[in-house]
């Protein structure tokens, strides 16, 4: 996203730019990084006095060539960023973020370029529009500094469980920040001051929006606030690179195809059963999971319901993902009692989903809920027709064989073993109609779902939020 949506904004005219720290993995002779600011002072207001930790900005100045990233700014500090192995998971986190956050705050201070608008993105950049609003108000070069905070999942949102944080350490977001030797800076919530102290707020899809103000489980807690905040809360659906995700050009297919020529799709068919020693027949129905294996995702649901499946009719399954050990024993022992229908690669490969994308029948995405979700995106785009459960993106991007001639997949509601059921049985059994399948493998590969379509939708909010800030102007 942080490539793909600021390249899409710079077409439609915006002077769209990334601040981001300067992690290990940053190699400055590849990405010819210049020093654009040396020694920022970026204070962190410890109890011992007004102390600064000083860092450096950088910058990676993008050129007319198509596809390389926007400019961006990267914030060089050698003890938070450079010296740790991985973007995060640290105990310090929080302090790394803040860091991030007060840097850039301090860096516009000093630059030529000050944009109208910094789009925050999720918890961990949720403390700029709460430094923006409270330890930099006077600041006369930011007052007119607009904020989106950017929800991409509500479940995240610091570096602790909130749910079990005590009532001491509890962040209600009105006190203060800590400095950074508190310990209590440990419990601050990013989203939450996120979703308070910005000027808009977007998620990222239009349904996910409408579920966490009206349902309390899926607001995780910030329903209320949620709702409270609603009139500047809007959802708009990500995309995907179509540039990367292109059945057409993609080098790690076995052939290539377009929605003219899906008869070429069968070959990667036969041969992704060809790679997972399954039995090599275009006529079993063809299952692709491609996932982090939570329960989010919903993969409870195949524990109850899969092997009767796998018993009565011709299907095979190929999952591709790692994550709980209750989900990764289950695959490892349904592979065990199907060996000739189901394989379970565990360990990820950057070729796996798209050779699954393009030569499984079926992409199956049962969420419990799903902000937004980009595999059935990408699976549409490579001919794989998604069953999917109705929430969040999923709902969204996929429109049931039953709704409309422009259906691309087929959606089951309760979150429930049989309705799961169902759905792939309905599945199954329009896979055999090959006029019915070949339309919604049609439907989903022009489907739009570039970032070229959802960045209008940014540039249409952010509009909306300068003629909104110039008529208060005007009032005042």
């Amino acid at each position: 996203m942080m490539q793909a949506l600021p390249e899409a904004m710079s077409k439609l005219g915006v002077d769209a730019r990334v601040f981001m720290p300067k992690y290990l993995s940053v190699e400055e002779h590849y990405n010819n990084l210049k020093m654009v600011y040396k020694g920022l002072l970026v204070p962190t207001k410890n109890e011992s006095g007004e102390e600064f930790l000083e860092c450096n900005v950088k910058i990676y100045e993008a050129g007319d060539e198509e596809g390389k990233p926007n400019t961006t700014y990267f914030l060089e500090n050698r003890e938070y960023y450079e010296i740790r192995a991985n973007p995060y998971g640290y105990a310090d986190d929080t302090i790394r973020w803040a860091l991030l956050c007060k840097g850039a705050l301090e860096f516009l201070i000093v630059s030529d370029w000050v944009p109208d608008i910094i789009v925050c993105t999720d918890w961990a950049a949720g403390y700029f529009p709460n430094y923006l609003k409270t330890d930099y108000k006077n600041v006369k070069k930011l007052s007119k500094l607009l904020t989106v905070f950017s929800i991409h999942n509500l479940a995240h949102q610091g570096m602790f469980k909130q749910k079990f944080v005590a009532e001491m350490d509890y962040d209600a977001g009105q006190a203060p920040m800590p400095g950074f030797d508190d310990p209590r800076i440990n419990f601050m919530n990013g989203m939450r001051r996120g979703i308070m102290y910005s000027d808009m707020i977007n998620t990222v899809s239009p349904t996910y929006a409408e579920e966490i103000v009206a349902h309390r489980e899926m607001g995780e807690e910030l329903s209320d606030l949620l709702s409270e905040r609603r009139s500047v809360l809007k959802g708009i659906l990500n995309g995907i690179d179509y540039k990367s995700w292109d059945p057409t050009t993609d080098p790690d297919l076995s052939v290539n195809f377009d929605s003219k020529s899906l008869g070429k799709r069968n070959l990667n068919k036969s041969a992704l059963q060809s790679r997972f020693g399954l039995v090599e027949d275009e006529k079993y129905f063809l299952i692709g999971i491609v996932s982090r294996l939570s329960e989010q995702k919903g993969f409870s649901l195949l524990e109850e319901s899969i092997r009767n499946l796998l018993q009565e009719l011709p299907i095979q399954v190929v999952i591709v993902g790692e994550g709980d050990s209750r989900y990764m024993n289950f695959f490892q022992k349904l592979v065990e009692d199907f060996p000739h229908q189901v394989a379970f690669q565990f360990k990820f490969e950057k070729i796996l989903p798209r050779q699954v994308f393009a030569g499984a029948d079926s992409i199956l995405i049962p969420s419990k809920y799903e902000p937004c979700g980009l595999t059935q995106m990408e699976a549409m785009r490579y001919g794989s027709v998604p069953v999917v459960r109705k929430v969040g993106g999923l709902s969204d991007t996929v429109i049931d064989l039953a709704k409309d001639e422009d259906a691309n997949g087929f959606v089951f509601e309760k979150f429930d073993p049989f309705s799961l059921s169902i759905a792939i049985v309905r599945a199954y059994e329009n896979f055999r109609n090959p006029s019915i399948w070949r339309k919604l493998q049609e439907n989903g590969m022009k489907y739009d779902s570039s970032w070229d379509s959802s960045a209008k939708e940014y540039q249409k909010m952010f509009d909306q939020m300068i003629k909104r800030a110039d008529r208060d102007d005007e009032l005042e």
